[in-house]
């Protein structure tokens, strides 16, 4: 006799919302991350770089 698991719907519904969350969680700390580091870059260059995307997309720097 052959058995078959059944997966409660409930349970692929609530992982599937934990990966979501993780996914959000790491791209936020990544997206501060990265403003965070080009804001407060020593290197000219960089900074202006970043100064001027900020700029571009509307974000607040000064």
């Amino acid at each position: 006799m052959e058995q078959v698991t059944a997966i409660s719907a409930v349970s692929v519904k609530g992982r599937a919302r934990a990966d979501v969350l993780k996914a959000a969680m790491l791209a936020l700390v990544f997206g501060f991350g990265l403003v965070y580091a080009t804001g407060f870059a020593h290197p000219n260059v960089l900074h202006n770089a970043a100064h001027d995307s900020r700029h571009a997309l509307g974000f607040p720097c000064h």
